[in-house]
């Protein structure tokens, strides 16, 4: 009887393990999260940031992962202890991050679905009133409805399995998206608006202030809280620290060059997080100046449909190509974390894809509904170390995002860096011959510079270090 390891399915070459793992770091982190971390960051400066982080640290993490499951041939769950007899705990922790930003991550995928449906469907001018994300969001019913029917179209993908559902799904959504976005920003760049005072705005001043850095009273605190939102930002864009890319690394063919796949991978994904924001920034900055871009985390759901409401006519269309440009992104992500626990649990147990998927998708829904429940029956205020005030999915997403993620990654360093040492990596990546001309770099990232600057972040996130 043949063993889990070789029934283990792969991906049919490189093109669908680059799309499937673009799929996956161009999600919500990318297109929600990251334009308003820049606006509120001066732009530039946080792209300045961002851009070296992602090309030091996310390519060291990002290289590190896809080797190790490669290497194993297992998901997170089970690679830690295959690497390394003692390390197998980490591997538990590896793969309870994704577990718990699953089901919150599908709650706010219906919340895309519903906007898309009322943009659709002719309710596009109720979406852009005031108290219409409040109102949906606080509803008893319609959330949990949308956040069923997300988890559902997530749970269908990933029940069809790597070829037939990930790797299908990832070629056909993701040069759709990147058309989207591309449309998007270059509309968003020819908009010009006059407020009721008579100031005229346009997406080209908006763009200057997206990405020309802005240094006026920029203080060494204020720098290093740019750096932070910097580097968590990266856990979002390029799904590192959440067991993902090692499931993925884990269905990667010997014969693939991995150099050239990272490469691909940064590039792709950092074109779409500057273009994310490239689409929303200028677009709020005209309609609604700086104050608009200080809207924080409702940017998507409260600022930008008053944006499309303000574009008159051509605002619902826009609305409408957006929200579905959304949908596939929050698709592939939420599909990219939904296998990484189903393989984990694959894996370790030996069990069927499908019968796992199902179960899989039982967990989530009952905690989802704990989420969707979190803003009225079950709604509370607590305030975190981090000196945020959450509801459930507040407190998931600092659990998950905030400390279990940079303990993985921290953790992953001292493992590959200190006690396996980096050549463990080095020589995966070389099969076949690949020249890594990075080499260097990703020694001194691996074994010194990520540590330092995860356990800062940590530290942060714990309240230990105020900023």
């Amino acid at each position: 009887m043949t063993n889990a390891t070789e029934k283990r399915s792969s991906f049919t070459g490189s093109i669908g393990f680059v799309l499937a793992a673009a799929g996956s770091a161009v999600g919500l982190g990318n297109i929600w999260r990251f334009p308003y971390l820049a606006a509120k960051d001066g732009g530039g400066l946080f792209l300045l940031c961002y851009l070296v982080l992602t090309l030091t640290f996310g390519f060291a993490l990002l290289t590190t992962e896809i080797a190790i499951g490669r290497k194993t041939g297992q998901s997170a769950l089970t690679a830690y202890g295959a690497l390394h007899s003692r390390f197998g705990w980490l591997g538990g922790i590896a793969s309870a991050v994704p577990a718990i930003i699953l089901p919150y991550y599908c709650v706010i995928g219906g919340w895309v679905l519903k906007y898309l449906a009322a943009f659709l469907t002719g309710g596009s001018q109720a979406a852009m009133a005031d108290g219409y994300f409040t109102g949906f969001i606080t509803a008893q019913w319609s959330p949990i409805i949308w956040f069923v029917l997300f988890l559902l179209a997530t749970c269908a993908v990933v029940y069809m399995g790597v070829n037939s559902g990930i790797e299908r799904l990832s070629k056909i959504l993701m040069p759709i998206l990147l058309v989207m976005i591309l449309a998007i920003s270059l509309f968003s760049l020819s908009l010009t608006h006059t407020d009721d005072a008579g100031v005229t705005r346009t997406g080209l001043e908006g763009f200057r202030v997206y990405v020309v850095p802005n240094f006026e009273g920029i203080t060494l605190r204020k720098f290093m809280v740019v750096l932070m939102d910097a580097l968590g930002q990266l856990f979002y864009s390029i799904s590192v620290a959440m067991g993902i890319m090692i499931a993925y690394g884990s269905y990667v063919k010997k014969e693939t060059n991995l150099v050239k796949s990272v490469n691909q991978i940064e590039i792709f994904d950092t074109i779409v997080a500057f273009l994310a924001g490239l689409m929303i920034v200028p677009a709020v900055y005209t309609f609604q100046g700086t104050e608009g871009m200080a809207a924080g985390p409702s940017l998507m759901f409260i600022s930008l449909p008053r944006v499309f409401g303000a574009m008159g006519s051509i605002g619902t269309a826009v609305g409408i190509v957006f929200f579905l440009m959304v949908f596939f992104a929050a698709l592939t992500s939420s599909v990219s974390i939904m296998e990484a626990v189903v393989a984990g649990l694959v894996d370790r147990f030996h069990a069927g894809r499908r019968k796992v998927t199902l179960g899989v998708t039982a967990f989530t829904l009952a905690v989802g509904l704990l989420v969707c429940l979190g803003y009225n029956l079950l709604y509370f205020e607590l305030r975190l170390p981090n000196d945020s005030v959450g509801q459930i999915l507040d407190v998931l997403d600092y659990i998950s995002n905030f400390c279990l993620m940079p303990i993985v990654a921290l953790t992953t360093c001292i493992l590959i860096g200190w006690i396996l040492k980096p050549q463990t990596v080095l020589d995966e990546v070389r099969i076949g011959g690949c020249h890594f001309r990075r080499e260097k770099l990703y020694v001194v990232m691996i074994r010194y510079i990520a540590p330092m600057l995860l356990l800062f972040l940590l530290l942060q996130a714990l309240g230990v270090v105020k900023l």
